[in-house]
């Protein structure tokens, strides 16, 4: 058999299809609830401080601005309009992450971002199963505790365990001397990753909720059972991770502090550090109103919706075919 010409779309018409369905259905979402679809910059001046993602730089060189950044996520532009009062808000846009290829990976992909004003994370945690549940005619999701997870497939407490067991349960799938120098949460990212995902949602969808403080990224922290865990969650479904969602940080002095920290982590790993947002932290600064948002992969959801396990399955033109 012939393979296919390099020029042809990577998808079917059939996928092109379910993919405008797919969009129309969340644009009409949103227009019941009354949340207001708006458009942020994909080039921005800033990127994100975030250790575990690459971002795509773009050569710029405009009066007043050099260099730029392709965005992975348009959070901190949503969260400027956010702080000007432009109440709840949604955004379908594409977003691009540098070094991601392969069957749900491609460096440019389209992302589902939203805000929700005066809700915390379970208000979203159900306005994101109605959206899924709804589009997908599935269950709706159960709520296991990241720390249960761990215990249930990974076999550790990620909360208690020791530096040594950690890096010896590890050992399944690095070698000794790749472990060095890895965190405490890159061992738990890898665990994650290896151990528990592929177990995640198979029968049902699952919540993941109740993330170790130390993985808050922007939400916010609190103590529960004698830990501190951030007020985050991810919805997984067939051991495919599709959104992450937070109960917003509002406090500009604290995130500045964890860009800080986010930096520092970049440095050990032999990364570039980011300049912070300042912009973005003035807004914070002005006045983030209490809210809830979250981010959903729209490729993912539409290779759950097909029956796929490739991102390309999915995608008129991935990477190799742009």
């Amino acid at each position: 058999m012939k393979s296919q010409p390099d020029w042809q779309p990577a998808s079917s018409r059939s996928a092109l299809e379910i993919r405008a369905q797919q969009l129309s259905y969340v644009r009409g979402f949103f227009a019941q609830r009354g949340v207001l679809e708006v458009e942020t910059p994909v080039l921005g001046r800033c990127s994100v401080t975030e250790p575990n993602l690459d971002s795509i730089s773009a050569g710029v060189c405009v009066q007043g601005v050099e260099g730029g950044w392709l965005q992975t996520s348009p959070e901190y532009h949503m969260k400027r309009l956010l702080a000007a009062g432009s109440g709840s808000i949604y955004q379908i846009l594409k977003v691009f992450r540098n070094g991601e290829r392969g069957s749900r990976h491609n460096p440019e992909f389209s992302m589902l971002e939203w805000y929700r004003i005066g809700f915390d994370e379970n208000d979203l945690m159900a306005e994101v199963a109605d959206l899924v549940c709804g589009w997908l005619n599935c269950p709706r999701p159960q709520i296991t505790s990241y720390r249960q997870a761990m215990i249930d497939w990974a076999g550790i407490d990620p909360f208690v365990v020791t530096e040594n067991d950690l890096h010896q349960r590890c050992r399944q799938w690095l070698e000794p001397e790749q472990l060095q120098g890895l965190s405490r949460d890159g061992c738990l990212d890898l665990l994650m990753s290896f151990a528990v995902e592929p177990n995640l949602g198979t029968e049902t969808p699952v919540f993941i909720n109740q993330y170790p403080a130390s993985q808050a990224s922007l939400a916010r922290i609190s103590n529960v059972d004698g830990f501190d865990v951030a007020h985050r969650f991810e919805l997984y479904i067939n051991g495919l991770e599709l959104c992450n969602g937070y109960w917003e940080l509002t406090a500009a002095d604290e995130q500045r502090a964890r860009f800080a920290a986010d930096n520092r982590l970049r440095k050990a790993a032999g990364k570039p550090e980011m300049a912070i947002d300042e912009a973005f932290l003035a807004a914070i600064e002005q006045g983030l109103p209490d809210c809830a948002g979250v981010a959903l992969g729209l490729d993912r959801l539409l290779m759950i919706k097909t029956g796929t396990r490739d991102i390309a399955d999915v995608l008129a033109f991935p990477l190799e075919r742009a």
